[in-house]
């Protein structure tokens, strides 16, 4: 099993979670993890979010003032 050390909302602290036996497969990867001081479950969920390609390409230029 893996473990880790990660802050806990029921203990109020960071506590170590471990990974259950995972059924999915997932092994040591498997995003359900349980904090070994009180048995609460967290999942963990990464997301990816694309990067505006308007964002990327506009440069800054400054405003041509009249003299």
């Amino acid at each position: 099993m893996s473990h880790r050390e990660l802050y806990c909302d029921v203990c109020e602290g960071v506590a170590l979670f471990e990974v259950p036996p995972c059924v999915d497969g997932h092994g040591i990867d498997c995003p359900e993890l349980i904090c070994t001081g009180c048995g609460a479950a967290v999942v963990i969920a990464t997301f990816m979010v694309p990067v505006s390609r308007s964002a990327e390409g506009r440069r800054h230029r400054p405003a041509r003032r009249a003299a």
